[in-house]
């Protein structure tokens, strides 16, 4: 029987996966973890075959559970899924060591096939970000240098990776709507982006957020 661990945040997708793959025979799934760091806690007790990881969690992102996972149990398999669409970002999982990288959108008709060719030793990828998966690396765009960030500013920066509105960042922290956009803007000036794939980018690979 092949023992799958699921990371993920929210409990519908990790319901969702537990049905997709429980319905193959011969799989099992034997833990669940909410965040990064409970990930990497199960998956060092459980030891499972593979473990599906989602890039955004609280407490540690993916990249960093990713590289303590391998190290802790390198026979795993590990699969990530993720909803950014950011080349440079599977290359960053690559480097970690990760088997393969599913986009979300793609889960329902694709997790399956994902998780067999993993066990079979295979890479999997999203065929939209096939030519990185192939080996062809995109060249590093340049990162502005990494600036203090304030204690809330950090804190709106994880709950923007993790997913979340202006709306369910203003009530998680007890602010304004106003102020959450205000949180917003002011990070992605300080930190040079301009787009939401690249202010999740950044905090991922500069440790930014919870590791």
């Amino acid at each position: 029987m092949i023992q799958i661990l699921v990371a993920d945040d929210h409990e519908v997708v990790r319901q969702g996966i537990r049905s997709l793959l429980e319905a193959h025979p011969d799989w099992n799934v034997c833990c669940e973890a909410v965040t990064g760091r409970e990930a990497v806690a199960k998956a060092t007790e459980d030891r499972p075959d593979v473990v599906i990881l989602d890039v955004s969690m609280p407490e540690m992102n993916g990249l960093e559970a990713a590289r303590q996972i391998r190290r802790a149990v390198p026979t795993a398999k590990i699969l990530v899924l993720t909803v950014h669409e950011i080349d440079q970002l599977v290359q960053d999982f690559i480097d970690a060591g990760v088997h393969g990288f599913l986009l979300k959108a793609d889960t329902g008709r694709m997790l399956v096939d994902a998780v067999k060719a993993v066990l079979r030793g295979e890479r999997f990828f999203t065929p939209r970000l096939g030519e990185t998966a192939d080996g062809r690396t995109p060249a590093r765009d340049s990162t502005p240098p990494t600036k203090m960030l304030t204690r809330r500013e950090r804190e709106v920066l994880q709950l923007l990776a993790e997913g979340k509105s202006n709306k369910e960042i203003a009530v998680a922290l007890r602010i304004s709507v106003k102020t959450a956009e205000t949180h917003r803007a002011r990070l992605m000036a300080k930190l040079g982006v301009h787009s939401m794939a690249e202010l999740v980018r950044y905090a991922i690979r500069n440790q930014i957020i919870d590791a």
